[in-house]
This record gives structure tokens, sequence and C-alpha cells, in this order.
């Protein structure tokens, strides 16, 4: 069973390990600088469909089948999911044939982060013996709600972020594999009067630097004590921000405070401005990235940390601020006896 420890932290008992996990993008997202990685690259960004939203849910569908085909025949008790369509409908159609379970998530960028911790929280309580955890975004579905339709033809500012097509899905198990969710750390929502939602990275890394902060105190570590330390989606923008909050709290992050929103492309070349965005990224970061290189070895603990802006299009409109929220995963890789 899990066990409180400090304010906020859960460590997990059983440790759940990671049985498989997949990552399904599209061509953007391919012809950047994570492109080995990825399960499947889509040239065909309407994934066969006729419409940007029925995309996300093929894409979505496709990326859960990967998953499971890795996993030699396991199946989900329980699965986790969201998106950022109104109501997450592209996670929930992506569902609707399947025999297993369904909790509806919203965390925005961070609902990869937060259904792989409940995932494993679940699984350490010992009801469950197999949990998935997955989310997407689309760039053009995401596009459509949250500010214009591509045909408007919009100018974004430099500060803005490109929304990820892609999507993510991890298989837990509650028995030992070589990698495993030792450490949840739930986080706050924090609002730091950030009112751009073209600059989701200002309002988001306020939120980073709360549940980070929370995670070692809980748990005696720093980034010392961990091998890489990805945040959800910050952006450039928002991880300097998040750097210097952190210098400012007299800890050093060095070369360890990584970005799934810096990473996925490469901003000198391809047109994203601040980086990426959406709840796609950290998710096909997560595995088609970072999963993979602990199995192969270069690292062995990571803190996945997502981060979310709960905003909404009516919230914008209102000219409300952003209140943010970022959820931490601790993960290591198993050392063979």
């Amino acid at each position: 069973m899990a066990k409180r420890i400090g304010k906020r932290t859960l460590r997990l008992e059983r440790r759940p390990g990671v049985v498989s996990y997949a990552a399904v993008v599209g061509g953007k997202e391919g012809a950047g600088p994570l492109k080995k990685g990825f399960d499947e690259v889509s040239t065909d960004s309407f994934f066969g469909q006729e419409s940007w939203e029925k995309a996300e849910t093929a894409m979505l569908s496709r990326c859960i089948d990967r998953c499971l085909q890795k996993a030699g025949g396991a199946r989900p008790e329980l699965i986790l999911g969201g998106d950022l369509l109104n109501q997450c409908v592209s996670s929930a159609f992506a569902v609707r044939d399947r025999s297993a379970p369904y909790l509806g998530l919203y965390g925005a960028c961070s609902t990869m982060a937060e259904g792989l911790g409940l995932a494993a929280l679940l699984l350490d309580g010992g009801g469950l013996n197999r949990a998935m955890a997955f989310t997407g975004s689309h760039f053009c579905a995401a596009e459509r709600q949250y500010r214009f339709p591509l045909e408007y033809g919009g100018q974004r500012t430099p500060s803005s972020q490109w929304t990820v097509t892609g999507a993510g899905a991890v298989l837990l198990a509650g028995e030992a594999e070589s990698l495993e969710i030792t450490h949840v750390t739930p986080g706050r929502v924090v609002d730091a009067g950030v009112p751009d939602a073209n600059n989701m990275g200002a309002a988001m890394a306020p939120a980073a630097l709360d549940t980070i902060l929370a995670h070692f105190d809980d748990t005696g570590l720093d980034f010392a004590d961990y091998d890489a330390v990805f945040t959800g989606d910050l952006g450039a923008i928002g991880h300097d921000i998040l750097e210097d909050l952190l210098r400012r709290e007299g800890l050093d992050p060095s070369l360890r405070l990584l970005d799934c929103g810096v990473l996925i492309y490469n901003r000198l070349t391809q047109d994203v401005h601040a980086g990426g965005s959406g709840c796609g990224c950290s998710a096909s970061v997560l595995a088609g990235h970072i999963l993979p290189a602990m199995e192969r070895g270069v690292w062995r603990r990571v803190l996945f940390a997502g981060t979310g802006a709960l905003m909404s299009p009516l919230t914008c409109q209102q000219g409300c601020s952003i209140p943010a929220v970022c959820h931490a995963v601790s993960i290591e890789r198993r050392e063979r006896a």
C-alpha cells in the first residue's frame, strides 16, 4: 500500500512496473529530433478520417493498440485517459469499443502524468493487476477549439507554443518490471496571474516549481539524485522561467532539468515558436523517448513532472488568468540482481 511521506508525496510499496508503452505522432513531430523513438508517424494529418476531431480519436486508438500489441497479449483491467477537446470526447470515443472500464481525466497538458500516477496508485493498492494511462492531442483540433480555425490564418506570437499532434499510452502492472513507479506527488492548482493564453509557459512554470519543491522536500531528494527531471511542456520561455525560479530557491538544475516541449521539435528549423504543448506532447515524449532511453540504461532515475494550463475558451474570452497544475511521477530502472 502507498505510504504518504511529507505533506504531499506518496511512496509506492509495490512499485508498479511498466509493461509496455507506445507513441503515435503526426508528420511534424516525426520530422523532429525524437523521430526514431516513435512507434508510428502518420504523414496523413487526418489519420484516414474526415475531420480533425475524428483524426484525434483514430490516433489515440492506434496508440492504445500499439501499446497492447507490445504487451504480448496482456490487457488492462482499467483504462485512464483524457484529452483537450470539450468533454474529453476523443479519448472516450477511442475506448468505446473496448471491454475495460474507463476513467476519464482532465489535467490539460498534465493529463499523462496524472493518469500515470493514478494508475500506479490503484495498482499499488492491490485491487488491480493491469492498468493503462493514455492521452493525446491534435494541432488542428486544438486550434479550432481554443483559438481560430486554420483557414483564418491568424498570426502567432513569439511566446506561443505548437500543440503536438501525438499520443502516448503506458500499460502498468502490479508486479515488478524493469521500470518501476516509486513515488507520486500530486500537484496543487497555482495561479500566477498570467492571463495570456499565448504564453502558457509563464503560467505553468510556478506550478512546476511548487510540485518539484514539494517532491524534493517530502522525499529528501534533489536534482543530484535524479538523472533527469522532465517537465511537461513549458516550452523554451517557461523552461527558462522555471530554471530561474529554482535557482532563486537555492537549487542548481544544471543539465538535469529538461522539458518535453523543448525536446520534441527543432525550434531552429521548425516553425513552432516557443516549442511544443498539448496533452500529446509529454505523453509522446514519455513513451517515445524517456522510457526507451531508461530501458537502454541512459537514465536510472527520472522525475516526470507533467504541467497543465487549466484554461478553457470561455475563461480566456472572459479575461481570466490561467491557473496551472503539475503532477510528478518518479520512475526508476530496476537493477538486475
